[in-house]
């Protein structure tokens, strides 16, 4: 059953559907939306994402959402809260993070969702701090993380990427609610 968890004036952000699985593997096997990320997903690994997103949200009942826009129910891709836990002075905690198709780039889509969940996240005191991280050279991400009224704190060396990768170095932002 969908549940509509946020919405703005022009985004709705809902728990997954079936049929979002399909737009949402297209999204990851496209290099530019991949960009950023160790390697574009199979369809079998964008799958798999989406069992662990969904059960993300049925255990702590906030998570990455799905995002469509409002007036065409088109799905762009998620934006949301995800528990990471990987070998850094700043883990275990939450992050904010979004991942929205090409097809819908430059249109404020990400900004919006990310702050409306900011402000949800407030409003029912669901969290203290966040944390937001992405690839040093992705500017894209951190200008999202920036109009959302995050703080940079540094950088850090991904531990889940081997040394010598080109994304090892992440920017690092965080945000107290």
């Amino acid at each position: 059953m969908e549940t509509i968890h946020i919405e703005t004036d022009r985004l709705i952000l809902r728990s997954w559907k079936e049929a979002d699985r399909t737009a949402f593997a297209e999204m990851n096997r496209n290099i530019r939306v991949m960009r950023y990320f160790p390697a574009p997903l199979s369809k079998e690994e964008s799958d798999n994402f989406v069992d662990r997103i969904t059960a993300e949200l049925e255990e702590y009942g906030l998570g990455l959402y799905a995002v469509e826009i409002k007036e065409t129910g088109e799905f762009i891709g998620y934006v949301g809260f995800h528990r990471f836990n990987f070998d850094a002075p700043f883990s275990p905690a939450w992050e904010i993070g979004w991942r929205i198709s090409d097809r819908y780039w430059h249109k404020g889509y990400a900004t919006e969702a990310a702050a409306a969940c900011l402000a949800h996240a407030r409003e029912h005191h669901l969290l203290d701090t966040l944390y937001s991280f992405t690839a040093t050279h992705n500017i894209p991400s951190e200008n999202v993380m920036k109009r959302i009224g995050m703080t940079h704190v540094g950088t850090f060396m991904h531990p889940l990427l081997p040394d010598g990768h080109k994304l090892k170095e992440h920017k690092l932002y965080t945000l107290n609610l």
